[in-house]
This record gives structure tokens, sequence and C-alpha cells, in this order.
């Protein structure tokens, strides 16, 4: 898997992906998302670029094992939190990023807040597909009640720790809390409610406003399975209970 490290600023006297090789022959070409086309590697520069021109790294699963147990030694339990807010700075910033490369790649002059939702998260979500973060689905039925439901298939942070018994995603739901809320300019949080590290095919997250989140966690915290959490949040069980205090 790879992870992105650094991301070039626009000003640099070319724009995103002129020294990719690939983009650079086929300015047109958006079917670029084979491992081989995605990224270029520089061995005389010793750098790992991808289609958009931003820097990545190349680690193992050891990696992922390394830092999560190194959080874990110097904060505990913290070490969540800790990797939540990584994710959260990662999405932000991929959220600023992605709103530079996106309309340039395709040529687009309206706004992102004119496209399709679908269509502008399903490209926000190829590279990172590419990189090795596992395929997502999005479930947006609920998005006009504040909230929604984003599964992860082959998330590597969970399929590297095995089943541990417990959520292990942190950084996920991080980076899916960060990016949205920097596309929508509002703040956003998000929780994951159903873990491959718990045994579950896949992961499943709550994104939403932030009294959706504290709902889930307590019911969580309670017991309460995912389909649990997923059905009291549909049938409004949230809005009720607020109106009784």
């Amino acid at each position: 898997m790879t992870m992105t490290s650094s991301r070039p600023p626009a000003a640099s006297g070319s724009y995103f992906g002129a020294n990719h090789l690939l983009q650079k022959k086929y300015p047109k070409r958006h079917h670029h998302y084979a491992l081989w086309d995605f990224f270029q590697f520089d061995s005389d520069r010793g750098t790992y670029t991808d289609w958009n021109n931003a820097r990545n790294l190349l680690v193992t699963e050891d990696f992922i094992i390394g830092l999560i147990e190194g959080l874990e030694e110097e904060v505990g339990p913290a070490s969540s939190v800790v990797m939540y807010k990584i994710g959260e700075e990662w999405g932000r910033r991929d959220a600023r990023f992605f709103q530079e490369w996106f309309p340039k790649e395709y040529g687009y002059e309206q706004g992102l807040k004119q496209m399709r939702l679908p269509y502008v998260l399903e490209a926000w979500w190829w590279p990172c597909t590419t990189q090795g973060w596992g395929n997502w689905e999005v479930d947006l039925s609920e998005q006009k009640h504040g909230f929604m439901f984003i599964n992860i298939f082959d998330s590597v942070v969970a399929r590297t720790l095995g089943d541990v018994g417990r959520p292990v995603c942190h950084l996920y739901a991080g980076l899916f809390a960060g990016f949205f809320s920097g596309l929508i300019q509002k703040d956003l949080s998000c929780i994951e409610i159903q873990c491959y590290a718990m045994g579950e095919t896949y992961c499943k997250f709550l994104l939403g406003k932030q009294d959706r989140i504290d709902a889930a966690a307590f019911w969580q915290n309670e017991g309460a399975s995912a389909r649990d959490i997923e059905k009291r949040l549909r049938s409004g069980e949230l809005v009720y209970a607020t109106a009784k205090r």
C-alpha cells in the first residue's frame, strides 16, 4: 500500500501531473488507475509520485503495526484519538487538494456543488483504492437527515491487525470526517460502528453531525450492533429522544 506524504504547490511553473510521463503523453486519459499507470517511480530522485503529482510512500503491514503499537505504548488508550486526528488533518488537506486537481483533470468550469455528489465522491476515492486503502460503498439515502454510511472493503488497518474484537480503523474515520468537512465547509464527525477486526466481513462508518455520532457511540458502548444503530438512526429515534428532554 502507499501513503500520500505531500502535495506540491500549484504555483510551480507547471500544473499538477506535468512530471508524470504518462499524463504528459496522454493528458486526456482518465482511465489511469492501473498500478503502473497511476504511479511513477523516479530512481534518480528516489521519489514515488502519482498521476496527480502527489508524492507517496510505500509502506508494509509491519509499518502499520509499528505505528499503532508505538502510539499505544506512548499515549495508551488515547492512541485511537491520535489516529483519528491524523486522519482528520489528512482528510482536510486532501479535500483542498481534490478541489484543485479534479476540475483541472476533467476540464470542469462549474463548481463541485453543481455536480452529482456520487460522481464527485467516486472521483476522490479511486486514487485511494489504487493506493491500497480498499474499495468503498457510500449510502447517501439519509443525507437529508444529517448522516450517511460508508462501507470499506479490505481495510488495510483491520486486515493487518486481524480479529482483535474491537473497531480499529480510527484513521479512516478521521479521514472521512476531515474530507467531508472540508468538502462541504461544515464540521462533521465519524465513527466506525462495524469492523473487519471484529470478525465482520467489512467495515462500516457513520458520518454526520455530532449529535448522531454521540448517540451511535453511546449505543455502541451499550452493546448495540451496527445493524441496531443503523435501524435506530433511520427510524429517527435520536430526534424523538431529544424532543422528549
